[in-house]
Formats: structure tokens, C-alpha cells, sequence
């Protein structure tokens, strides 16, 4: 989910957002504190969600879109200004602690085999499925998402046809951060929260688009599948001390080799 994230706006603005490791980080932190607030899980997940989508469209109109005639590689950088500036924030807020948050249903592990599954990973797995399918649909069969599809192959013919770019590229950030949200959300009760978690995620997600193929959705999803294979794989078999090193092994096996990606364009 966040490898989708970094191919939306990308698609919509040929940069890469490294900030967006931070919103992962936001969904599951807000939903904390609402849940502390004694919000029901639906409601807290709903407007921890909606809250990071406001900060994103935010953090679009204030760092890119007074920008957007400047280079890429300029706007890469505020991106990684952002996320730290949005990582100290949070320290502030939160603190240095990590945060739990209670799982979904039962934390009692399914026993399928010789193995064991947390039924929070049944979740996350659930949710993803019905977020990507909802992302395809909206892409597909809708007027914005097809609006954004034309300004992803060609912003001056968009422009032709009436297509208001700059709009396109706030959707494009606030689709992206309501995904981090939601990723950072389904997440937290397996590994915990804090201020600090979003910047390997982001990084792992950064891996898995470029697995995937940068720019194709699709690939998103079949590169995250694959890099959590191997990451797992490499656990079990050699060690779980070197599970983080292995993500960014396959990224530079896979840029020597094939660096369009698995379903990437040459």
C-alpha cells in the first residue's frame, strides 16, 4: 500500500515522496490517541484516516504546488525536508515511546499447519485486497480517476482538454496519504507505533515500487508481495537481524539488473 502511494505521485508529478513513510506513521499514531479518547475503532480509524488526508493536502499546498515550476530533484529534497520536519513533530507530540494499539479481534494466533498467523495479519491482508480493488475501480471507472490516468501520460494534453492539473496533483497527495493512513492503521497492532517508524516503511516502500515496476500500480501491489516473501524468507532461513538489509539488497539486485522493475516500462 505505501509502494502504491509513492506510483500515485509519481504518476501525477515525476517525483519521488519520501515523505511518505510519515503518513504511515500519522494513521497509526491519531488512531492511538482517539482510541485513548475511548473512540470506537471504526470512528477513530475513519477520522485518523480523514486527518492525515487534511495534512497531506496540506503539506501539498504549502511545500510542492508554490514550487511546481522548480526541478525534481529540488522537490525531492523538500520531500525528505518534510518528513523530517513532520518525524519531529510527532516526537513532540507523541513522545519516543512506541504506542500500541489494541489488534482488530482476537490476538489468539490461527494454527494452520506447522504455522501460526496473527488474525490482525488476516486483516491487513483483507483490507489491502479491498483497497487496491477499490483503487483499480476508481481509476477505471470514474471521471477524477480517469482525469488523473491523462495528467499521468500527458500533462499538456490533459491541460488541452480542460483537465485542471494542479487538482490532480493535490488528489494525487491526498490519495496517498489517506493510503499511508490506512497502512500505518491495520499495521500498528503487529508491530507497534511511534514517531519514528514511518521512515523504514517509507524506505521499504520506496523498495517495493521499484520491484514492482516505479509508476505501475500493479506492480506496486505483486512488489510488495514480493519483497515481504523474501524479507520473511530471509528471517526464517538466516536471521532476523538482517530482515531490514535484505529489502534494500533486492533493491540493488534488482536496479543492477532489471532497474525498470518486475512490470515496469524499459
Amino acid at each position: 500500500m505505501v509502494a502504491f502511494g509513492f506510483d500515485i505521485i509519481y504518476n501525477a508529478t515525476d517525483i519521488i515522496n519520501f515523505a511518505q513513510g510519515e503518513f504511515v506513521m500519522l494513521g497509526g499514531v491519531i488512531t492511538v490517541s482517539l482510541r485513548a479518547a475511548h473512540l470506537p475503532m471504526p470512528i477513530a480509524f475513519v477520522l485518523a484516516v480523514l486527518l492525515a488526508t487534511i495534512i497531506g493536502m496540506i503539506f501539498e499546498r504549502l511545500a510542492i504546488h508554490p514550487l511546481k515550476n522548480a526541478s525534481v530533484i529540488t522537490l525531492i529534497i523538500i520531500t525528505i525536508g518534510a518528513s523530517i520536519f513532520i518525524r519531529g513533530v510527532a516526537m513532540l507530540i507523541w513522545g519516543k515511546n512506541a504506542l500500541p494499539l489494541p489488534p482488530f479481534s482476537s490476538d489468539e494466533p490461527i494454527r494452520l499447519g506447522g504455522a501460526t498467523i496473527l488474525p490482525q495479519s488476516l486483516w491487513v491482508l483483507g483490507i489491502s485486497v479491498i483497497v487496491v480493488l477499490a483503487l483499480r475501480f476508481f481509476f477505471d471507472h470514474t471521471i477524477w480517476g480517469k482525469a488523473m490516468r491523462a495528467c499521468a501520460m500527458n500533462k499538456r494534453a490533459a491541460r488541452l482538454v480542460g483537465i485542471s492539473v494542479p487538482r490532480m496533483v493535490l488528489l494525487s497527495f491526498a490519495l496517498s496519504a489517506a493510503l499511508g493512513a490506512i497502512a500505518g492503521i491495520i499495521i500498528a497492532p503487529i508491530s507497534f507505533t511511534g514517531y519514528d517508524v514511518g521512515m523504514m516503511l517509507g524506505l521499504k516502500g520506496f523498495c517495493a515500487a521499484i520491484i514492482g515496476g516505479l509508476g505501475n500500480s500493479l506492480g506496486a501491489v505483486v512488489g510488495g508481495i514480493v519483497l515481504g516473501i523474501l524479507e520473511s524468507l530471509g528471517a526464517g532461513l538466516i536471521s532476523s537481524g538482517y530482515k531490514d538489509a535484505i529489502a534494500f539488497l533486492i533493491l540493488l539486485v534488482v536496479l543492477f539488473i532489471k532497474p525498470s522493475g518486475i512490470m515496469g516500462r524499459g
